[in-house]
């Protein structure tokens, strides 16, 4: 039998669409993947949507080898999604790649590899576990068979790269479910199957069925972050939160108001990711070694006002978003001008007083 940090686990992330071809994509792709020799199948709900205590992630967590995970997201985007949910690993090389994310020009330098700031990165701190995560765009092709060539890819690839495992996790505690919502791909219960000698569920994928509410969050690429707090001190809206550490984290997902992506302008590394935003430089599009996107950053972040900069586009965006909350609008203040409290409200005692202000404090000298 497999051990469940031994062999490869293969997740197919649903698209939020339901769109015919994709779910026919989706699901050839991992019945596809249950066939394989030492390899077990999972469909989730989308990626991004799950919360925290989901059965999907639950069931994830309990994989201690090799995973394989496919998104209609970017590759970088969905590894930091994984990683903020605690399943952690390296990058694994991946040859799959989505087409719209290569340029004429890309050279095969590993990004950061000559960055001088690459000793301070928090993924070079805080190392993460030594097993790689794939992440594979199911944009790159239309075709199930260029994914079970990579599969069949990493396979190989494992085998000759890793050891046999000291502490093993008995296959049988992954698949054995903590409630009944655990499905095959034709509704049947998927532990029923009859399994074979390689692969336990037979040829059919494990499915389960959770109905999360879209979710709109930024991601942290901590290859990238260098824990300067950029994004806590300009998010007023209780977001950002820090770690025993003293490590940027996104401790408040929630509190992100729908649609905003200032915080990821701000970021002087282009460490903050919103996986579902249009433009592909927020969503998590590859960089290149020294942080500069592939492509013309003026194209693809869009500001809607000519000549307007990053950060004025970050304090628009941000301005907007707090006026729909019923706050008032701060423009572009330095950090220490404007600080938020725990619970996302502005700290009125940290701004610039304004004419009401001084009114107050006279009242307050009178001592009436």
């Amino acid at each position: 039998m497999i051990q469940a940090n031994h062999g490869l686990l293969v997740i197919v992330s649903q698209g939020q669409s339901r769109s015919p071809e994709k779910r026919q994509l989706e699901d050839g792709i991992a019945l596809a993947a249950a066939s394989l020799p030492n390899t077990v199948s999972l469909i989730v709900p989308h990626l991004y949507d799950l919360g925290g205590d989901s059965e999907s992630l639950e069931r994830i967590r309990l994989w201690r080898g090799p995973i394989v995970v496919l998104t209609w997201l970017f590759d970088r985007a969905a590894h930091w999604i994984l990683d903020r949910m605690d399943v952690r690993g390296r990058p694994g090389d991946v040859e799959l790649i989505n087409p719209d994310t290569i340029s004429d020009d890309e050279e095969d330098d590993d990004a950061g590899s000559d960055d001088d700031k690459a000793e301070d990165r928090v993924a070079n701190i805080q190392q993460r576990p030594d097993r790689r995560i794939y992440s594979i765009d199911l944009r790159s092709s239309p075709n199930v068979d260029s994914f079970v060539n990579e599969f069949q890819r990493i396979l190989q690839f494992e085998e000759l790269l890793s050891p046999r495992p000291r502490e093993f996790l008995s296959l049988d505690r992954f698949l054995q479910p903590t409630n009944t919502t655990a499905l095959a791909i034709d509704g049947s219960s998927a532990l029923d199957q009859p399994a074979s000698h390689d692969s336990p569920l037979g040829i059919v994928p494990l499915r389960i069925e959770e109905h999360p509410v879209r979710r709109w969050y930024p991601v942290i690429d901590y290859s990238r972050c260098t824990n300067c707090m950029e994004c806590i001190d300009f998010c007023l809206f209780g977001v950002y939160g820090v770690d025993r550490r003293e490590t940027i984290l996104v401790e408040q997902p929630d509190n992100c108001r729908k649609g905003c992506p200032a915080c990821s302008r701000v970021c002087p590394e282009n460490a903050i990711i919103f996986p579902q935003h249009k433009t592909p430089a927020i969503a998590g599009a590859p960089v290149e070694a020294g942080g500069s996107f592939k492509i013309d950053l003026s194209k693809l972040f869009g500001a809607p006002e000519r000549n307007e900069d990053a950060v004025s586009a970050a304090a628009r965006e941000r301005d907007e978003q707090l006026i729909l909350a019923g706050r008032a609008a701060v423009g572009i203040a330095k950090p220490a001008e404007v600080q938020t409290t725990r619970d996302g409200s502005t700290d009125s005692s940290s701004r610039p007083k304004d004419k009401l202000d001084s009114l107050i404090d006279q009242l307050d000298s009178l001592d009436l």
